[in-house]
């Protein structure tokens, strides 16, 4: 029998490309979402991409009721889930800095929430989904995964004490194991363009940003700071295809089939964009012109940030394999083909 998972936030933009790569390789997948910043339209082209139907549950992990509710279904059914892969959570710097109390509530609490339940429910695996906002701003760089925990916001804090507690909860258990996986800026969207990034409302990140602009839904894109010390006065990221995430939590589901403890990975390309330099990119690659305004710096923000990702592929054996063209290419296809996203 296949093994079976619980994945938190499977409607998301991350997560929804995940699934698409966990069920072709074998996995039995059930998703909780809440669609707060998701759709179950998602989940439906995630079926029709990947010819197989998915087990979803309308549910937050802020509520006990629905965790355990979708653990106990699982097991009754007879398929007990053997790991969880948890997405769910809010994500924006900028709202985490407006609305603390918010983000702690959600990604702190809703995860001591999942691992309670998973411990009501003897399951022992766990893949999280952390940031690399983690490592806040280090004159040293690339970011390894042994660089100094200093986030600079409130979304980055809050990935930081949920990592402590993953850290504590296995260390208190026989058999437990978790994986943080530490992304670094993922855009881009599955080929087929069928699904993609979805933002409700205006974007809170710089590529569906770009995007919504090339195709006339915003007017202007807005760049904050144009004079960090970087080679255009732009912030520099290091930008990775979707896709290359969603591997990367297969290769992790994988990697704690037999291990356990805790461990940490980058998922990045090891490679450093500016702003400017990815609206061009877009721009060579799509013909489309983009329309910028430069603003002042945002609060939060870092200069510089790209991963070192030698860790994860010797430990891991994966590796990013798409180019930043391809990112702006597949991005670009979903968004002229889906202009509102998901919503009709």
């Amino acid at each position: 029998m296949a093994t079976s998972l619980l994945v938190t936030g499977g409607a998301g933009f991350i997560g929804s490309h995940t699934l698409i790569q966990l069920i072709q390789v074998g996995y039995d997948v059930t998703v909780i979402d809440n669609l707060a910043n998701s759709s179950i339209e998602s989940i439906r082209r995630v079926e029709r991409i990947a010819g197989s139907s998915i087990t979803f549950v309308q549910g937050d992990i802020c509520s006990p009721a629905d965790l355990d509710g979708v653990f106990r279904t699982a097991s009754e059914n007879g398929r007990p889930f053997e790991a969880v892969i948890h997405f769910a959570g809010l994500k924006a710097v900028g709202d985490s800095v407006a609305q603390p109390l918010a983000y702690y509530t959600t990604n702190v609490n809703g995860s001591l929430n999942l691992l309670k339940a998973m411990d009501d429910w003897d399951v022992k695996k766990i893949i999280f989904s952390s940031s690399a906002t983690v490592y806040g701003e280090s004159p040293v760089l690339p970011y390894s995964e042994g660089h100094p925990i200093a986030p600079t916001n409130p979304y980055g804090r809050t990935k930081a004490m949920v990592e402590q507690v993953l850290n504590d909860w296995v260390q208190a258990g026989t058999g437990r194991s978790a994986v943080s996986l530490r992304y670094f800026n993922p855009i881009g969207a599955h080929e087929s363009g069928l699904i993609g990034e979805s933002p409700h409302g205006r974007p809170n990140n710089l590529f569906p940003f770009i995007t919504q602009v090339a195709i006339g839904k915003q007017s202007v894109l807005s760049v904050f700071g144009s004079d960090y010390d970087t080679i255009d006065g732009t912030g520099v990221r290091d930008y990775i295809h979707v896709m290359d995430v969603g591997s990367g939590h297969v290769s992790a589901v994988q990697y704690l089939a037999d291990r356990n403890g805790y461990f940490v990975f980058n998922l990045g390309t090891g490679r450093g964009t500016s702003v400017f330099e990815l609206v061009k990119a877009f721009e060579n690659t799509t013909g489309c012109a983009i329309a910028l305004e430069v603003k002042g710096r945002r609060p939060g923000d870092i200069a510089v940030a790209y991963a070192d990702v030698a860790f994860t592929q010797g430990e891991l054996g994966w590796k990013a394999v798409k180019s930043v063209e391809e990112m702006c290419a597949d991005g670009w296809r979903w968004q002229s083909t889906n202009a509102n996203g998901y919503d009709a």
